[in-house]
């Protein structure tokens, strides 16, 4: 379409290029998206290209791109991470990226503001997967209704920026446009890390006199939340899917499969095995995570507990290259369970946080990791 209309790209500078759903090729499909990809990576001398490093959630802000106040556009509909890092990000179609990439513009409607409050702190094996969840439960999927949503609170506070992500990550199901948290000194210390230039994060914040709508939540009593197929807005406490005997137990996506996602899933399995019959898929999120983990001792302790690692990509959450196949049972760390997203649409996919997903490996069904850790 640039070759066509005979347009070049504003400022290659600001354009970062991630190559994460189709890979690694599978087919003759995935195999001519990503072949066109990488020809015009090289073709436009693009300075910003990860081929096959991660999911790009997840390797943006690793790669020091994201930083507070930046006002961002994404391919995908979980751009909202972004939002973590006390940016406006947002998912948008091909079309309006082509005029992005053009302009470096975008016609923008300021939203109301939704503030979703967290009081107190989480319990042991609760994490901000299960804080979604529940806003899922009481908002539906279209409670947003395409806002801005702000996560804030002591319980907020206190997460780490993993943890955040998957918070601005899954503002997307709530219908949300953008899912925001002020940046702090958890912000600028995680991305110093990066080597990014940080800049000063004063005033990227909601003014104290703002007009929004607010919602109060209470962390300390929440429970470990599942969503039930086939949305994740079908969400009740762990306890009330009673022992529901899963298949498969996915390890994977944006959403559930970072660093500290990894550590999770590896404090409920170490030094044991998943249930005879299960089988247990880790795919990072990221090759950097990976290598984390392994360093760690984390990603070993999955694999000795009977995992199977799988490329750091999009992989079954997209539908793609380990599909479910009919009438298996799945619990997930995924964002979504819509029916056929993971594979057949006779599979039924349960979502929960990597603590549920860990917990119900070991036990062959869906089980409260808090019973495991105590």
């Amino acid at each position: 379409m640039l070759e066509e209309l005979g347009a070049q790209i504003w400022d290659k500078s600001r354009v970062v290029l991630v190559m994460d759903h189709y890979v690694p090729e599978r087919d003759e499909s995935s195999r001519k998206i990503v072949r066109i990809a990488r020809e015009w990576a090289r073709e436009q001398a693009l300075p910003h290209v990860y081929d096959s490093q991660g999911i790009c959630h997840v390797v943006l802000p690793q790669g020091g791109h994201i930083l507070p106040g930046m006002f961002c556009v994404g391919g995908d509909s979980h751009s909202p991470t972004g939002g973590a890092f006390g940016a406006y990000m947002f998912g948008i179609g091909a079309t309006e990226m082509l005029g992005v990439v053009v302009t470096g513009e975008i016609w923008l409607r300021v939203p109301d503001t939704l503030r979703m409050h967290w009081s107190g702190s989480l319990p042991a094996g609760v994490t901000a997967k299960d804080m979604m969840l529940h806003m899922l439960a009481r908002f539906g999927m279209n409670g947003g209704a395409y806002q801005a949503v702000e996560f804030c609170g002591p319980a907020v506070q206190a997460l780490s920026m993993q943890e955040r992500m998957t918070l601005s990550n899954m503002s997307a199901e709530l219908g949300a446009q953008a899912g925001l948290i002020a940046p702090d000194a958890t912000t600028v210390e995680w991305l110093a890390r990066t080597g990014a230039q940080v800049p000063d994060i004063e005033g990227w914040e909601t003014d104290a006199d703002a007009v929004c709508t607010r919602f109060e939540f209470d962390a300390c009593g929440l429970p470990p939340m599942v969503a039930a197929p086939h949305s994740p807005a079908n969400s009740r406490p762990v306890g009330d899917y009673d022992r529901v005997p899963v298949q498969v137990a996915y390890v994977g996506a944006c959403t559930g499969a970072k660093l500290e996602d990894l550590r999770a899933a590896a404090a409920v399995l170490r030094g044991r095995r998943v249930a005879p019959g299960v089988r247990l898929i880790v795919a990072p999120a990221s090759l950097q995570d990976q290598e984390t983990a392994r360093r760690e001792g984390v990603l070993q302790a999955l694999l000795d507990a009977g995992g199977e690692l799988h490329p750091t990509s999009c992989g079954a959450c997209a539908g793609y290259g380990n599909p479910m196949g009919d009438d298996v049972t799945v619990i997930s760390t995924t964002a979504r369970n819509f029916k056929g997203r993971m594979g057949s649409p006779t599979a039924s996919v349960y979502l929960g946080s990597p603590y549920t997903v860990a917990a119900s490996a070991l036990r062959g069904a869906i089980s409260d990791p808090r019973e495991v850790l105590a």
